[in-house]
């Protein structure tokens, strides 16, 4: 292979690998390879912060299901986005993420700008290296490629010294080998499964985003009917079984154990799919299962199975070759059990203003439409008008991190730009990353933004009500730390500031108009809804 220098070899890696997107900031010990950029048919996506070009690689890599480039800038950049690449790492992502560094020569010099990036970077990836060789500097990224391709995907982080990328290599560009794990379980391992969980009178199924990224969504749901068995999410924030579904039971949450403890305490029979147990912030410390619970847990993940409770089977196996063999052992369908019947939606002149927008969306967009939803507190209205059922249509936030809502939906957009795509927001939230608007606008990324403006982090007052509550402390004014009001912060004026037109809504009245505006923009378009 001919010598070219480093700077120019990652490009011809990135090629084979089929990206071709980077998605980042730049910075002054990245420009040497920015600038042989113009040599390759990489397009850099750029962003006024690391925080927000991270979420828009996470966006692009949920959509896409393909690795996702991130460049960021030396510690400070890396710091920046350590946020959202936590957020990735808590959803798989697959974000290969790079970043610079003056170089090797000056380690010993502690300089400006000097850190020990891989150290900062292992706490919130799945891997996390620094190239030292150039004649490696190849087979480092396509390590680091399969690393986040791998199930259990994740970011991973290369550390790329810019003195030596400067150097030559004659290391070739062919694609990354990604391994093949999908994995079945043996014959005998199923019917133990069959056993246990048709030994229950009352089973339960709890799912995680492990069956959307097996495309196991099918099998789950004949699984769930062939058990009778209500199926709730854990760790799901994609579209795991059509929430239409008579067995669908809602998401268990992730702030306090009780919560789950409520849904799961009476059951005897568990099969847990595609997900970890349990993600809440505050978890019960005892199991929240029956003691006499026969339970099983299908992962591709061998981390997750029995990491906090006890398991009657642990299947290290991917879940959609799992689920139908599952299903085949278990045999024709039996009758399904009914869930409660859902609370009847208010009637119009109780109506929210979110669920005056929902049903307005719902009724007046595309067929196709992709949803982003950080909406959080206000998102109920989504479920009932906007109920996530088809593949690829619905995402929502995970993982902890703030501010994912509009860098999500453009990193959607841009992977998909034949579709129409809304982002929802909180307010607070939109504030993490609302520099994304501008991404939009410079790149033409005509993804849609609505923001869901109550004035305050209201999830802070829901959760401090439930800490009272535990605390016997009375009921009194919330903190004043948790108002976003004092000044008001103009949405549609921040947004035109950055090359978004967009306009507020206050009366249901003033939705259908909104909706129709927002769609009629070609390019971006942002609403401020007053809930």
């Amino acid at each position: 292979m001919r010598a070219r220098p480093g700077r120019a070899a990652i490009f011809e890696q990135f090629a084979a690998d089929g990206i071709t997107h980077m998605f980042g900031n730049p910075g002054t010990v990245e420009q040497g390879f920015l600038d042989e950029m113009r040599n390759s048919r990489m397009s850099f996506v750029m962003a006024l912060h690391e925080g927000a070009a991270v979420g828009i690689a996470d966006g692009y890599a949920r959509v896409t299901q393909k690795p996702a480039l991130v460049q960021l800038h030396s510690g400070v950049g890396l710091g920046n986005g350590i946020g959202m690449l936590y957020q990735a790492k808590r959803g798989g992502s697959p974000l290969v993420t790079v970043v610079g560094e003056a170089g090797v020569r000056y380690d010993a010099m502690d300089g400006q700008m000097a850190a020990d990036l891989v150290g900062m970077a292992e706490p919130v990836v799945k891997y996390a290296t620094r190239v030292i060789d150039p004649n490696s500097t190849l087979r480092v990224l396509r390590r680091a490629v399969k690393i986040a391709m791998t199930p259990p995907r994740g970011p991973v982080v290369v550390v790329l010294p810019a003195d030596v990328l400067d150097r030559s290599t004659t290391e070739p560009a062919v694609p990354t080998s990604i391994p093949d794990t999908r994995v079945a379980p043996p014959t005998e391992t199923l019917r133990e499964a069959a056993r246990l969980l048709t030994a229950a009178r009352r089973p339960l199924i709890l799912m995680g985003d492990g069956v959307a990224v097996s495309g196991a969504q099918q099998e789950l749901a004949q699984v769930a009917e062939r058990l009778g068995a209500p199926v709730w999410g854990v760790n799901s924030s994609e579209v795991n079984i059509d929430t239409r579904h008579p067995l669908y039971g809602g998401g268990l949450g992730h702030m306090f154990g009780r919560d789950s403890a409520r849904v799961v305490g009476d059951a005897d029979g568990v099969l847990i799919v595609g997900t970890y147990v349990f993600p809440e912030v505050f978890p019960l410390l005892d199991s929240p299962f029956r003691s006499d619970a026969r339970i099983v847990h299908i992962d591709l993940d061998a981390y997750e199975i029995a990491k906090n409770f006890p398991v009657d089977l642990g299947v290290v196996a991917d879940p959609k070759l799992a689920l139908a063999g599952l299903a085949e052992v278990l045999g024709p369908r039996t009758p399904m059990v009914t869930r409660p019947a859902a609370p009847t939606p208010p009637a119009p002149a109780e109506e929210s203003l979110m669920d005056h927008f929902a049903r307005a969306l719902a009724e007046r967009s595309p067929a196709d439409l992709v949803v982003f939803d950080e909406a959080l507190t206000a998102g109920g209205p989504l479920a009932r008008h906007l109920p996530p059922r088809v593949p690829g249509r619905f995402f929502q936030t995970r993982g902890g991190s703030l501010g994912v809502g509009i860098p999500g939906a453009i990193g959607a957009r841009l992977a998909h730009p034949e579709l129409p795509v809304v982002g929802f927001t909180g307010d607070g939230g939109s504030m993490y990353t609302f520099q994304a608007l501008w991404t939009a606008a410079r790149e033409g990324i005509g993804a849609k933004f609505v923001i869901c403006n109550n004035g305050r982090y209201r999830l802070l007052d829901h959760n401090i009500q439930e800490y009272w509550r535990e605390q016997g402390i009375t009921p009194h004014a919330f903190p004043d730390a948790f108002d976003l009001t004092r000044p008001p912060i103009g949405f549609v004026e921040l947004a035109a500031a950055l090359g978004v037109p967009g306009r507020r809504v206050t009366e249901p009245g003033e939705v259908a108009a909104a909706v129709d505006a927002m769609w009629a923009h070609a390019g971006p378009y942002l609403i401020d809804l007053a809930v």
